[in-house]
């Protein structure tokens, strides 16, 4: 189980994404953490158990337990910020932005691992979760970190290939069965 068995595993319709997937895992500039830890969480957050699995195999090799646990971490955190700070910006009155959130969100402020890191794992489930409020936020405070921009592209680059893997091998398999 791997990345190379999801690019193995991908239509001839889906080179793009299959190349852009190779391309990510050889050529990143982020740490090894940073990346397979992203890579965890955006497949996570794409709830494709072929990619979880295929990706969480290849990831445990690569990250620490902590680190492990922490993606998947902000993973989960994530699918409930996303629809509840996404919800709040979407019906259009900024009153709700006053007002408390009232979610345990305590896994932010004390992951387990390097804030930046995990910072970047939750900016990009939210490019999957399509959250503009925590996109802008997790942005700033890894800016502020001093992560440049490219890194940052780099992790929604992830996300939106994980994402797209996700897509289409699910679309293969419904497709399958017509």
């Amino acid at each position: 189980m791997s990345v190379d068995s999801l690019k193995d595993a991908l239509p001839a319709y889906a080179k793009d994404v299959k190349l852009n997937l190779g391309s990510l895992v050889t050529t990143s500039s982020l740490t090894e953490q940073q990346l397979w830890g992203t890579l965890l969480a955006c497949a996570v957050a794409t709830r494709s158990q072929r990619v979880i699995a295929e990706i969480a195999s290849e990831a445990a090799d690569a990250l620490s337990a902590e680190a492990f646990t922490a993606a998947k971490g902000a993973a989960a955190i994530m699918a409930m910020n996303n629809v509840y700070y996404r919800s709040m910006h979407l019906i259009g009155d900024e009153t709700y932005a006053t007002m408390p959130a009232k979610l345990r969100m305590t896994i932010i402020g004390n992951p387990g691992v390097e804030k930046v890191d995990f910072e970047l794992w939750s900016l990009a489930v939210s490019a999957i979760g399509g959250c503009g409020r925590c996109l802008e936020s997790h942005e700033q405070v890894l800016r502020q970190a001093g992560m440049p921009r490219e890194q940052v592209q780099e992790a929604v680059r992830i996300a939106a290939v994980v994402n797209a893997v996700a897509a289409t091998l699910e679309a293969e398999t419904a497709l399958a069965a017509v």
